[in-house]
């Protein structure tokens, strides 16, 4: 980490609302007078009704919720929204007969009945309020009768949507999670709701201190005192380089910017990617990046209707972390598993050589990519120049000797198919192919060894794999927390952290067989990996020609379906320093088209991390673009 603050604290107002001995007309018109004063300067309020106007629509979009809404308000099961929003209307009884007014005073009223609030129990109508807004309650207290406003802390992410898939969002508790937090939690608090402010929850959040008000009995907060001092949350250190995470987020967006405008040469409709940085010997995540992403910030205070209709409606999906919680076909840079089973079971030496004339003559004779464009193969070829050229037909036939139940062994012994364990919440668990998903035949083997069937794997996983490659085959736990410090300075016991942490993921010790990885089998299939960036018949030759230190690396280009449509992920796995690995870089486009297109942001990342110039990176823009498929 680089103690760059990535999200905090500052202090700021909020709105609370306690019941008083006013009648129903002058509470409706306060609540109006509230949420006017609010509007003008720019505030959020709470609003969780669920029927909105022009026109009326519920906004749950599952039936079996809008029953059950209708049941709970003792609604008929056959009422439109707009007879609902009238039902509604009558049991508050508001008498104001512009529906939008009366819209504003029903998300309040709605908010009382569903939280319940007393002279003693306030409920919060608005955080993260300006400073405006709470001078004009303040000053004219007596025209708000029962408003109370309060200095509290505000989360402020200080960069914004730097990172935001891995710190995540906040919002105001459910009425599911304080069921089980009723003894800690409170019907107005604010918890984390994804991300690390979900996971570390319990750290993050401090003891609530206590405070006592004065009121009349009209309702005008007189004095107040504090009873007990709050205690402010842990911090938690994350492994993330503010700097690198930078980087990576902008490197990302560039690069599918780039192929999207044609700048490799050929368009791909693009819009999504991940990348993730990986320290190959501790499984420190240095940055994990996502696009398209969002801004937790507007999730604080309570996020708008629009902002979240904007989000939510993206095809692209920019509230879910690419990195981890999604599953991709990995193409050609699952060719290095294939690599390490044959050469672990025997079935191929690190010499023999294998006759590739481009096409497999068994099952439903696959072609080699090459063969598409050249009607040829890659001639007489061993392990190392296989992972050099991406040789489809080499993995098919080790692929072949050794049958599938062998490689899905060595795909899970590297992490694939399994969570990693990251402290992240909805990890995806991946899928290996294997004979158990049924349906099974012999044939199936040649697509399954070049990293396509139904092998599913995330950026995370790839990572990992990659990672373990490099460090002598040895198992690492990905992690993107280093520490737990609580507010007295001291550290919380890693073991006790990882124990909830597993506990609040549902996480469960994983039965995998222990291996002892052959180094000379490795060693192989690094030499392979550093001649796709350092031979000129590489596939990532002329990204990496002219960088100063060495890197091993490997395309993939998985040709998918999604939608109807057929497209072509990108992918690159890359390492490095060469001799002495640090870290491990992967990064994956949706449709990205070619796995070479990933590699320019694995080189950029890496130059970020190395203290390199990127201007000094030259590209050879005369170079022909490289095209594969099935990579």
């Amino acid at each position: 980490n680089s103690g760059t603050e990535l999200a905090g604290n500052s202090m700021g107002f909020s709105l609370e609302l306690y019941k008083t001995k006013i009648d129903n007309d002058v509470l409706n018109n306060t609540i109006l007078k509230i949420i006017q004063v609010l509007e003008a300067n720019g505030d959020q309020y709470v609003d969780s009704f669920p029927i909105n106007i022009n026109p009326y629509a519920f906004t749950l979009t599952d039936e079996e919720k809008i029953e059950k809404w209708k049941l709970d308000n003792k609604i008929d099961q056959n009422a439109t929204p707009e007879e609902c929003f009238n039902k509604m209307k009558e049991k508050y009884k508001i008498k104001n007969e512009n529906p939008e007014e009366a819209r504003k005073i029903m998300a309040i009223r709605y908010q009382i009945t569903q939280k319940g609030y007393s002279s003693t129990k306030a409920i919060t109508i608005s955080t993260n309020m300006s400073r405006a807004s709470a001078l004009v309650f303040n000053e004219r207290s007596s025209e708000f009768l029962g408003v109370n406003v309060v200095v509290e802390p505000v989360r402020n992410y200080t960069f914004g949507s730097l990172a935001a898939h891995i710190i995540g969002n906040i919002g105001r508790i459910g009425d599911e999670e304080l069921k089980t937090r009723k003894d800690t939690y409170s019907a107005n608090d604010i918890i984390g709701k994804t991300g690390i402010e979900y996971v570390f929850e319990e750290y993050l959040k401090g003891e609530n201190g206590t405070k006592q008000l004065d009121m009349s009995v009209d309702g005008t907060v007189n004095e107040e005192y504090i009873t007990k001092e709050a205690i402010k949350g842990a911090d938690v250190v994350l492994t993330v380089d503010a700097n690198l995470q930078k980087i990576t987020e902008e490197v990302l967006v560039n690069t599918i910017n780039k192929i999207r405008e044609g700048g490799f040469g050929k368009v791909y409709d693009t819009n999504a990617g991940a990348a993730v940085v990986m320290n190959v010997k501790t499984g420190d995540i240095l940055s994990m990046a996502s696009y398209p992403t969002y801004n937790p910030q507007d999730f604080v205070g309570g996020i708008s209707n629009d902002k979240w209709s904007e989000y939510n409606n993206n095809p692209n999906n920019p509230l879910r972390n690419k990195a981890a919680q999604d599953a991709y076909s990995p193409g050609s840079v699952f060719k290095m598993i294939t690599a390490i089973a044959g050469l672990e079971t025997g079935v191929v030496s690190k010499t023999e050589r294998i006759y590739d004339s481009g096409i497999y003559d068994k099952y439903t004779k696959p072609h080699c990519w090459i063969y598409d464009t050249s009607h040829r193969g890659h001639g007489s070829i061993n392990v190392s120049q296989a992972i050099e050229k991406s040789c489809n037909v080499f993995f098919y036939t080790i692929g072949d000797r050794m049958g599938i139940d062998a490689l899905e062994k060595y795909a899970r012994y590297f992490g694939l198919g399994n969570k990693t364990g990251i402290e992240l919440p909805s990890e995806t668990s991946g899928i290996v192919a294997s004979r158990n998903r049924g349906n099974w035949y012999g044939g199936m083997i040649t697509s399954a060894s070049i990293g396509q069937g139904d092998n599913q794997f995330s950026p995370l996983q790839i990572a990992k794999y990659i990672s373990m490659l490099t460090n002598g085959g040895n198992r690492i736990d990905p992690t993107i927390v280093k520490t737990v410090i609580k507010a007295d300075g001291s550290e919380v016991l890693k073991e006790e952290y990882e124990t909830k942490v597993k506990e609040i993921l549902g996480l469960k010790e994983e039965e995998t067989e222990q291996m002892q990885i052959n180094q000379e089998n490795l060693d192989v299939i690094l030499e392979g990996m550093k001649s796709v960036t350092d031979d000129s018949g590489g596939t990532g030759y002329s990204i990496f020609k002219n960088f100063n230190i060495e890197v091993g690396g490997k395309t993939g280009s998985a040709e998918v379906k999604k939608n109807g449509q057929e497209l072509v992920n990108a992918w690159f796995a890359g390492f490095a320093p060469f001799d002495d690995p640090e870290i491990a870089v992967v990064v994956f486009i949706e449709n990205g088209g070619h796995g070479y297109y990933a590699g320019e942001a694995v080189r950029d990342i890496m130059a970020q991390y190395f203290g390199m110039n990127t201007n000094r990176v030259q590209e050879d823009m005369s170079a022909q673009i490289y095209t594969e498929s099935f990579r």
